[in-house]
């Protein structure tokens, strides 16, 4: 199935949680002179309109990004992560929404490699696009990245970041992740995995988890819910990141901002969060 178009959600409360611990977790790989991959399971476009027809149907960027964006005095964190996006919309205006693959390139240096993976074939041909003239450091696949990123693994720097963030369309998914994630930690068990998920009212969502955790010894949960999960069983009512091998800075800096985030992003009473590690010292 390739009916998911991301572009329907850009720069939604999804996106700014998924993206903020992105760029966190870049900035401290890029500390070390030592350089590192980038690898994106599900890369999508690259750039998203805000004003096309996608984008506008459920204007969610204005529960996400737009509600940062005149803000003042933000977060180190959270201030880092507009100003990335404001590089995209030099006139001030928010039009256009970088994700995660664009963003990353900007943190990313000359000795760093991206490889992308894209399994629709439109949002591919637009990714492609958005590169072009980028160099050979970034690497397009056309293809299931859950299935690709096998062969990547171990990156030739022994260093990198992996971010896994299907659509959960199919059910399928659920089981494929933490597949994904085992086999990729004995392959490289140093790596950086950042595992996106959204938080629905099915079973599926709230077991994957449990079945990441299985896997893993060092990691950190977090999750942001901007409202009250729907009466009718239906919706996404907030979403998580579940990231292996955290850097050691990132759980003190989601302490610091994920109060702010949620107040911020709330759109009812029901607006919460929570934060739970393991290995962490």
């Amino acid at each position: 199935m390739l009916s998911y178009r991301h572009a329907f959600h850009a720069g939604n409360h999804a996106d700014v949680l998924k993206h903020i611990i992105e760029v966190q977790i870049l900035r401290y790989l890029a500390q070390k002179e030592k350089p590192f991959w980038y690898i994106d399971t599900h890369a999508g476009a690259g750039l998203y309109s805000l004003t096309d027809r996608y984008a506008a149907t459920n204007a969610e960027y204005e529960s996400g990004i737009a509600r940062l964006w005149h803000e003042k005095n933000l977060p180190e964190s959270l201030a880092e992560y507009v100003d990335l996006v404001r590089e995209f919309n030099p006139d001030g205006e928010l039009r256009f929404y970088p994700g995660s693959p664009l963003l990353a390139e900007k943190l990313l240096r000359q000795n760093d490699q991206l490889h992308l993976f894209e399994l629709h074939p439109t949002d591919y041909a637009l990714l492609k696009d958005n590169f072009e003239g980028a160099g050979k450091r970034v690497k397009l696949y056309l293809t299931d990245g859950l299935k690709g990123v096998k062969a990547l693994l171990p990156p030739q720097p022994r260093r990198g970041l992996v971010l896994i963030d299907p659509p959960y369309e199919r059910n399928d998914e659920y089981r494929e992740v933490p597949s994904s994630l085992e086999q990729g930690l004995k392959r490289f068990a140093g790596g950086v995995y950042a595992i996106w998920y959204p938080l629905l009212p099915k079973r599926e969502a709230t077991e994957l988890p449990k079945l990441l955790a299985k896997h893993a010894q060092r990691w950190l949960h977090v999750t942001l819910q901007v409202k009250a999960a729907g009466r009718d069983g239906f919706g996404m009512y907030g979403s998580g990141m579940f990231v292996v091998n955290p850097p050691w800075t990132l759980l003190q800096t989601l302490e610091q901002t994920m109060t702010y985030i949620r107040d911020t992003l709330a759109q009812d009473p029901a607006a919460s969060f929570s934060i739970v590690t393991n290995g962490l010292t």
